[in-house]
């Protein structure tokens, strides 16, 4: 008999924690960055490969400026990969970035970052 008391009591708490509202249970917390949605932001980048030749154009349509680096991925294991060294981006403006590989190009993407 003493069995299914502890089952029971055992079952009862695990319901009560499963209805629990998920605010009131304990996770990890992650604070983001607080950015304001009324302040756009991030330039606006084309990538072209050409053969082993990388070449990306960043246009910055907005008031801020956006620190923009290219970054080049080649396909083979010998081939050094490659990340720019960032361009400030002003408004209106548009900058060319350039990389390369000795052979393939796997992967190309451009990191965006807040100067300031």
């Amino acid at each position: 008999m003493r069995l299914s008391r502890s089952v029971a009591s055992v079952t009862v708490a695990v319901a009560f924690v499963l209805s629990l509202p998920y605010e009131a249970m304990p996770h990890a917390r992650v604070h983001a960055e607080k950015t304001t949605a009324s302040e756009p932001f991030g330039a606006t980048c084309r990538t072209r490969v050409t053969g082993s030749r990388v070449t990306a154009y960043c246009h910055n349509p907005y008031p801020l400026t956006d620190r923009v680096s290219l970054h080049v991925e080649c396909a083979r294991w010998w081939d050094l990969d490659s990340d720019g060294s960032p361009v400030d981006t002003g408004p209106a403006q548009t900058v060319r970035l350039t990389g390369r590989c000795w052979m393939e190009v796997r992967s190309v993407w451009v990191s965006h970052q807040r100067a300031s």
